[in-house]
Order: C-alpha cells, then sequence, then structure tokens
C-alpha cells in the first residue's frame, strides 16, 4: 500500500466530514494542535511508511522470522525499521508528554497504524499492541512499575506483549493455568506456558515488557480468579529473566511476525493492578487492540483495492459491452462493481473508526459528563462492530480484489494473495469474530434491554436520516427489542444470531458513515462508491433482519412444546 495515494482521501474525512479538529480542539490537551498540524505529522507519517516499511512487505513474507535455540531473528531490515520507527516518536503520538508521548489525539494514531498494517502486516504486529499496553501500565500498575516501564512502553524504546492464551483453553480464559507466587520482597514467581503470542521473543529492541495472566495460589476458578503480572525479558539488574520462547508457529501468512509458544518458568513478575482483577486491567489493553485490529482490516483492504485499481487500470481483456476493440478489465462493469463496493467498505469503515477514535479521547478528556458517557457508550457498543465487521470485509473484500487479477493474482508475483493470507488472523485474534458478535450482542445490548443501542441510533450525529435510513434504524431497534423478550424464554437464540445481529449494526452504521460522506462530498470520486453502498452493501441489511425475525419466531413457535415438555 502506499500511504500518500490514501492520504488526501483521509484528509477529507477527517476535515470535512468529521470535522474532526475542530472537536479534538474542544479538548483541554488537543486545544493547540489545529488541522495544519495535524496535516504535516500525517504526511510525514505517510512519508515514513512508504520509505521504510512498504519495501520489507515481500523480503519479509519470503525471508520469514528464524528460530535459534530460544532466539528469535526477524527477516532483513525489520530491526533497522523499527529502530528508525521508535527514535523518529511514531510510537508515542497519542500518549502523554508527561510519560515521554507527543500527546496527540488518538485519531491520527490510528490512520498511522491503519497505513502501517497495509503497507507491511508482520512488521506491524510488532508495534501494535504498545499503546494498549501502555494504557494498562498507566491506569493500573504500580508507581514504582510505572517508574521502571511507562516512558520505556510509551516511546517504544521496548516492546511488549499480550499473554493470555494456554494451549488447553483457548479463548476460555477462565480454564488458565499459569500461577504467580507472591514474594517476600513484593515480586510474584510466575510459572506457566501461552501459546500464540505475538512477538513474545524477537531482536527488534533489548528488552519485551510481558503482560501475563495468571493465578494467585488462593485465586477462586474461572474468569474472576485472573491476576495481571508484568514479567519483563530483561530484569531491572540486567540479567535475563526465566522467559523461555519454545518455538516460533509456521502459519498461513504474517511470516514477518514471530508467534511463539512462551514458557515462564520461575520468572520474575509483579502485580499489575488489584489481585484477582486481571481481566479489568487487560481489558483496557484489548479494547485498545480491537480498535487497532479493525484498523487492520482497512488498512489491508485499502492495500488490497490499490493493486486491483492499477491493474484494472493497465490490463487489457475481451470487449467491455458497448465496445469496439479490447477493453481495459476496469471497464467491464463486473469489475467496476468489485473495486467500488470495496471502496465503499473502505471509506465507510475509515468514517466508522475514525469516528470511534475521537470518542475515545472525549471519553477520556471532555468535562461534560453527558458528553463522556455517550462517548463510552459509543465506543462499547461499536468496537465490537469495528473489529467484526472490518476485518471480515479486510479477508473477504482483499479476495475480490484478487478476483480482478484473474490467474495472475493467485501467483505471488503481484503481492495481492500475500494480501489475503495476511488478512485472514484479524478475524481470529483479539477475540474471533463470534466472541465479538456475542460480545456486542449478548453482553452489551440485550443487557439493558436494547436501550443503550436505541439510544446511540438516535442520538447519530448530523443530518436528518433518509425515510430509508430511518425505518432501518427503526427495525434494528424493533428487532433488539423483540430479541430481548424471546431470549427470556430461549437462552440459545442470541447465540444463534449474534453473527447476523452484528452485521446487521454494521451496516446501519456504515449507512449514516455514508450519509456524513454524501453531505460534504459532490465530486465522482466520492459518488460511485456511494451507489455501490446503496445497491450492492445495504441490501444486505434487509437480509440479515429476515434470519433474524425468522429465528425469533420458531424460538417463539417452540415455547408450548419447551413448557409441555416441562
Amino acid at each position: 500500500m502506499q500511504a500518500r495515494q490514501a492520504l488526501a482521501d483521509i484528509q477529507h474525512l477527517l476535515t470535512h466530514v468529521l470535522q474532526a479538529p475542530s472537536r479534538w480542539q474542544a479538548l483541554a490537551p488537543f486545544a493547540d494542535t489545529d488541522g495544519e498540524l495535524a496535516a504535516q505529522v500525517l504526511d510525514e507519517a505517510a512519508k515514513f511508511v512508504d520509505s521504510a516499511i512498504a519495501p520489507l512487505q515481500r523480503t519479509g513474507d519470503e525471508e520469514g522470522c528464524r528460530f535459534d535455540a530460544g532466539k528469535v531473528h526477524t527477516p532483513a531490515g525489520f530491526r533497522d525499521a523499527y529502530q528508525a520507527f521508535w527514535q523518529a516518536g511514531w510510537p508515542s503520538l497519542s500518549c502523554a508528554p508527561e510519560d515521554g508521548g507527543q500527546g496527540l489525539p488518538a485519531v491520527l494514531e490510528c490512520v498511522l497504524f491503519e497505513w502501517l498494517a497495509g503497507a507491511n502486516h508482520g512488521w506491524t504486529m510488532a508495534p501494535g499492541l504498545l499503546h494498549g499496553a501502555y494504557e494498562c501500565i498507566k491506569h493500573h500498575a504500580s508507581d514504582e512499575l510505572k517508574a521502571q516501564y511507562l516512558e520505556k512502553v510509551a516511546t517504544g524504546e521496548w516492546l511488549a506483549t499480550m499473554c493470555l492464551t494456554e494451549a488447553h483453553a483457548g479463548s476460555d480464559l477462565g480454564l488458565v493455568r499459569t500461577r504467580g507466587v507472591p514474594q517476600p520482597d513484593g515480586s510474584a514467581r510466575v510459572n506457566g506456558s501461552k501459546i500464540f503470542i505475538s512477538g513474545g521473543e524477537h531482536d527488534l529492541t533489548d528488552n519485551i515488557v510481558h503482560l501475563v495472566l495468571a493465578r494467585l495460589p488462593d485465586a477462586p476458578a474461572g474468569p474472576k480468579g485472573l491476576s495481571l503480572f508484568l514479567v519483563p525479558k530483561v530484569l531491572p539488574d540486567g540479567s535475563r529473566n526465566a522467559v523461555v520462547c519454545e518455538r516460533i508457529e509456521e502459519k498461513m501468512g504474517l511470516h514477518g511476525s514471530p508467534t511463539c509458544v512462551m514458557r515462564f518458568d520461575d520468572a520474575t513478575g509483579w502485580l499489575v493492578g488489584e489481585p484477582n482483577k486481571g481481566l479489568n486491567a487487560m481489558f483496557v489493553m484489548m479494547n485498545a487492540a480491537r480498535l487497532h485490529v479493525g484498523l487492520q482490516g482497512i488498512g489491508l483492504l485499502e492495500a488490497a483495492w490499490q493493486k486491483a485499481s492499477a491493474y484494472a487500470a493497465e490490463r487489457r481483456q475481451m470487449r467491455a459491452p458497448g465496445a469496439k476493440d479490447t477493453s481495459l478489465i476496469h471497464d467491464h462493469p463486473a469489475i467496476r462493481r468489485i473495486l467500488h463496493t470495496q471502496r465503499a467498505w473502505i471509506d465507510g469503515g475509515r468514517v466508522l473508526a475514525y469516528h470511534t477514535a475521537l470518542q475515545l479521547d472525549v471519553a477520556k478528556h471532555s468535562t461534560d459528563a453527558g458528553e463522556r458517557a455517550a462517548a463510552q457508550r459509543w465506543c462499547a457498543l461499536v468496537t465490537p462492530v469495528l473489529k467484526a465487521a472490518l476485518t471480515d470485509q479486510g479477508f473477504h473484500g482483499a479476495s475480490a480484489c484478487l478476483q480482478v487479477f484473474g490467474g495472475h493474482g493467485y501467483v505471488r508475483e503481484w503481492g495481492i494473495e500475500q494480501i489475503v493470507r495476511d488478512a485472514r488472523v484479524a478475524m481470529i485474534y483479539e477475540g474471533t469474530n463470534e466472541i465479538q458478535a456475542i460480545d456486542l450482542l449478548v453482553r452489551k445490548v440485550l443487557a439493558d434491554g436494547g436501550q443503550g443501542l436505541a439510544t446511540l441510533l438516535t442520538t447519530l450525529p448530523g443530518t436528518a436520516p433518509s425515510p430509508a435510513a430511518s425505518a432501518r434504524r427503526h427495525a434494528l431497534v424493533e428487532i433488539t427489542q423483540t430479541l430481548a423478550i424471546a431470549a427470556q424464554s430461549d437462552a440459545e437464540l442470541p447465540y444463534w444470531v449474534a453473527d447476523d445481529y452484528l452485521r446487521a449494526v454494521a451496516l446501519v452504521l456504515l449507512d449514516w458513515a455514508w450519509q456524513r460522506i454524501a453531505a460534504a462530498s459532490n465530486t465522482p470520486r466520492w459518488q460511485e462508491p456511494a451507489n455501490a453502498f446503496a445497491q450492492w452493501v445495504l441490501p444486505e441489511f434487509e437480509m440479515r433482519a429476515a434470519i433474524i425475525r425468522q429465528r425469533i419466531t420458531q424460538a417463539f413457535e417452540s415455547l408450548p412444546r419447551k413448557a409441555a415438555t416441562a
């Protein structure tokens, strides 16, 4: 992906569609960050991504990471690129100045990491968890731990991991067996094994800060018995901690990123946050990661679209309808449909993701309690939607872009197949998309009978919705209320339809995003994807609504039989 190619579009969305500069300047920490400064930051970020990170995309995939007796060697050029990255201050864009950061709005960091993922997803896995680790340490660690680790993580001088998954447990964190035993000096001895740890061992930085979920000796069973420990690769005295990388996984994609099996053998660590409240601290990190994973979906789809669009503009094949000679494949309606549809997802997805980043800052810094509550509601409800819907489209849309190449897309020469391989994992990690859908519907929407979602839909900013858009919003609220009633008698019902429900929410929100784009844009650049959204994307809402309604009807029809059986 060429970041500079996307820069003008993103500037338009930030400045004219979302009015982002005036919105962040209303918050005290960003009062002096005007649109001109933000534009300069993004311009320099695009130059860095295009010159230092994108050229390593293919070579990193082909060379991959090498495991040697517990050590991991990343592909040639990766370490130098990372050292240049953190020394230039890019990881610390949105970290607080008192922690060594630059104190800029979160949305600028989001744009940067979207570009990084599209340019070189494997390399970007290394710094991808930094901001979440920073927030976790800042809000939950002791003053002593913050003094030792916060600035190193904020600046990116040291990288961080999130050690959750164990071989027997998968996504069920309540089954975690790793143990942390307190010591008289205030530290803990951590023992256990973790799998699928991105960047668990590498040569990019001199130290790695592992944030590890484990159990204290007297902890209750299940997720309520988990505590969080900070376990560094290198201890404060300079000695190597008892943290061992046993192997790295051979993967479908992301060959430039080491996915490690990690073993902690009486490793020295320190408790982060309160005992048995580890998930509370870890969720700060996980939610930040989920927004970034949604941005990965956008970045990868943009990268695929750029390649497919360029190819379609130069390759000739057959005659388009009405043509007298061999046509560019871009002139064929089937190809234009593919390209305009993916463009619709990219543009609309960016509006949703960037609005979410703005809301994160409102939730932190607004002096208005009502504004903070509304921003927190948006982030809680929309983050799982972004993670699931945008990574799903990142993969399937990249596959559609591969189709533009015909047989050439299936060979390595053009690079599109790597994007498809790399994109697939984003639907799995940081909570599978199915888990995101369950989190949205069961834990967040139905928990208050759908009132929070209804409030969000009725307070979406911008001009009044069209009659059709208003009808879809009302339909979603009605479906939600009916689901809440039916679920009282059929506990399985929400789990059957959670994926359909999340997709329906995503389409309603994308409809709002495209309404915002249309109000601020009147050129063919924006009109073609707007038409594609209306014709090829939005009709899916009716299908999803019909699936959910059918399942609700089945649940109600089964009630007499269930009552008789009982």
